[in-house]
């Protein structure tokens, strides 16, 4: 790219962020390198300031080789103290299980009418729940639920005879994490509202599972950086030692 080019860019680029952006830059020049956990969340619950509650989110650098299948890195984690989120599920169930999921709260209910929602596109959920005999069913969508993520694995309790149950623990904040394909895992553990306490304490629960998820073949720094950030917010580096529970 020219440099008149990589100007231009820099420009349109600086006058999207805005001067609230910038100003949050501003704010975080003296946190230069990484910090302690705590020192993070002060620095990011200060700077969460736009007009919503806004989601505390991590990202974790792990040491593996994501192309490899058998260093695959994910599982599911009880927050507890909730995500702040609310959770759309939808369950893939009839007959009695379907009764049960619609009275422990789930927001869609259905097989066929499943299938057809996401074959029209409709994905207004955030969580997919399925009984054992309706898996074949759902195969017939599972190249388009697959890459967001949505697809029911019974390794993450989402492929269950108890639907009750898991509608529960996902309403109640449970977080699904996944290393994606440049080693890295995305999440949020709260919101800006929580309390520091609150906030700590979800993290090292999420950070705890990523580790007892390391895959046996990974060798050397497993959790290379760690860095914390609010939806609107810029995002401050962690000392990966402070995530250790206390």
């Amino acid at each position: 790219m020219a440099k008149k080019e990589q100007k231009v860019e820099k420009t349109v680029l600086a006058a999207k962020r805005g001067k609230r952006y910038a100003a949050l830059r501003e704010s975080v020049k003296a946190v230069t390198t990484v910090v302690s956990l705590e020192e993070a969340l002060k620095v990011v619950k200060a700077n969460a300031n736009a007009k919503f509650d806004e989601t505390i989110e991590i990202a974790m650098k792990l040491g593996i080789d994501a192309k490899d299948t058998s260093q695959i890195v994910r599982g599911v984690i009880g927050m507890p103290n909730g995500t702040g989120k609310t959770v759309r599920i939808a369950v893939v169930a009839d007959g009695v299980k379907a009764d049960e999921a619609r009275a422990a709260g789930a927001d869609f209910v259905g097989v066929e009418e499943f299938i057809a929602k996401v074959e029209k596109g409709e994905f207004d959920f955030d969580r997919v729940i399925a009984t054992p005999d309706k898996m074949g069913a759902i195969g017939k969508v599972a190249r388009a639920l697959g890459p967001r993520g949505l697809m029911p694995n019974p390794k993450l309790g989402t492929v269950t005879m108890d639907v009750a149950q898991a509608v529960k623990d996902a309403k109640a904040g449970q977080v699904e994490f996944r290393a994606e394909k440049a080693g890295i895992v995305h999440s949020g553990i709260g919101k800006a509202s929580f309390t520091e306490k609150a906030l700590a304490e979800n993290i090292r629960t999420l950070v705890d599972a990523v580790n007892k998820a390391k895959p046996t073949g990974t060798k050397g720094v497993y959790i290379k950086g760690v860095s914390i950030s609010s939806t609107m917010g810029v995002a401050v580096k962690v000392d990966v030692k402070t995530l250790e529970a206390a």
